[in-house]
């Protein structure tokens, strides 16, 4: 049985890997010319499940009136702009702002990331697959009481679900991560993850891909699809400027570039790209007084990894369509948010900027699973948790494909749920 992965992003070749172990050919094609160079290149660095609560909470319009003209804030949508995929998406999101769907989809994100952060763990004691992992936990700190207290409680949510969150002291928050102290008498609180991770995506990506190769999955890179051909209500190949591909399952795994070409066949995606950016700066451990201890400020909306002798930084979310340019005051906001968080933390003067899409839902939850076309399946729509998801719903894509009973529900994830 022959399997065809389109995209080579951390979610295709997790996808990949497990088809492969599954027993199928597995082929992935790409249009850039190696794996992992748009959403998975630079991201955050965590494997967090502690991000399950969704974008889409009762919190959220409140802020995002606060938040309106302001060009510098976490979240910005180009609402005076003609998209009506944005404006769908909107009207879909403000949905599900609600305290019933909050739960609901915190309840589906967490089964996802959960089962996908124990895949990754078994996965790497099987390969010993190495990428500036840090299995320390993950600290989000809190200035404001107000969020504090409703970190609190969604962090009992998560629990009732299974992911073990700690409330901690500022003294405690400094005990975890001492390189906080210059903020230490600013912090309301903090909530630990002990059990969630970091780690670089991208060198994830590449060396999974390697290893992928070397257990005979072909990639096919510098290869743009054009479009797709159909019998019936199977597809029968997709076509690309180096020729047709064909396989006995396809699967979608393009992130925020997933609804353009569903529409060649049909499918309405609700999926819009976020725009977030990143910042990476070199450390000396000698001179520098960066974190070992991946941290989450939520005040600003960003996160912070210590990725081996760099320093990662990103966040924040521009909705703006498929343009991944870089906006100067938003990456610039990035590194100053980070000279004011770790003034000692790396090399600032020699920072690397980035911006990349990410594929958000309306509910933040990813499509996974079967589609009307009979032989295509979906792996897209993770949004910011791309990389907390991967090797969870690549194992689960595999099951699904290969008609065994997945280790997690999969209820509630597809794209019946839309």
């Amino acid at each position: 049985m022959k399997a065809l992965v389109m995209g080579a992003g951390v979610v295709g070749v997790t996808a990949a890997w497990y088809l492969a172990r599954s027993g199928y050919d597995v082929t992935v094609i790409e249009r850039r010319e190696g794996a992992g160079l748009e959403t998975s290149f630079a991201n955050g660095g965590q494997v967090s499940p502690c991000h399950a609560e969704p974008w889409a909470n009762p919190g959220t319009p409140r802020k995002m009136l606060k938040w309106l003209g302001k060009p510098d804030a976490p979240l910005v949508a180009r609402w005076t702009r003609w998209d009506p995929a944005l404006w769908r998406w909107g009207i879909s999101f403000l949905a599900n702002c609600t305290a019933a769907r909050t739960e609901i989809n915190t309840e589906r994100t967490l089964r996802v990331a959960l089962y996908s952060r124990q895949c990754l763990s078994e996965l790497r004691e099987e390969t010993g697959i190495q990428y500036d992992q840090s299995l320390l936990g993950i600290l989000h700190i809190y200035r404001d009481e107000a969020e504090f207290e409703g970190a609190r409680h969604a962090a009992e949510t998560m629990a009732r679900y299974g992911l073990v969150r700690q409330v901690k002291t500022p003294a405690q928050c400094l005990d975890i991560e001492p390189a906080l102290r210059t903020v230490g008498n600013q912090l309301a609180g903090g909530i630990f993850t002990p059990q969630d991770e970091s780690g670089d995506a991208h060198l994830f990506t590449t060396r999974l891909a390697g290893m992928a190769a070397e257990a005979g999955v072909t990639f096919s890179w510098n290869t743009s699809i054009q479009g797709f051909e159909r019998e019936g209500d199977r597809l029968s190949a997709v076509v690309t400027d180096k020729g047709r591909f064909t396989a006995d399952a396809y699967v979608l795994a393009l992130a925020s570039y997933s609804p353009l070409l569903a529409r060649q066949l049909g499918l309405r995606l609700p999926i819009y790209p976020a725009k977030g950016y990143s910042i990476t700066a070199p450390l000396d451990p000698d001179r520098h007084i960066a974190p070992r201890v991946s941290i989450t400020d939520d005040e600003n909306k960003l996160v912070f990894s210590r990725l081996g002798n760099r320093l990662r930084a990103a966040g924040t979310a521009e909705m703006a369509g498929w343009d991944a340019s870089l906006t100067e005051i938003r990456a610039q906001t990035v590194l100053r948010k980070t000279r004011e968080l770790f003034p000692q933390g790396a090399e600032y003067d020699r920072t690397e900027f980035w911006a990349g899409l990410r594929a958000v839902t309306p509910d933040s939850v990813p499509i996974l699973g079967a589609t009307p076309v009979r032989n295509l399946w979906l792996n897209t729509g993770h949004g910011t948790l791309g990389w907390t998801m991967a090797c969870g719903a690549g194992r689960l894509l595999a099951d699904l494909i290969a008609g065994r009973k997945p280790d997690i529900d999969p209820g509630g994830l597809g794209l019946d749920r839309f």
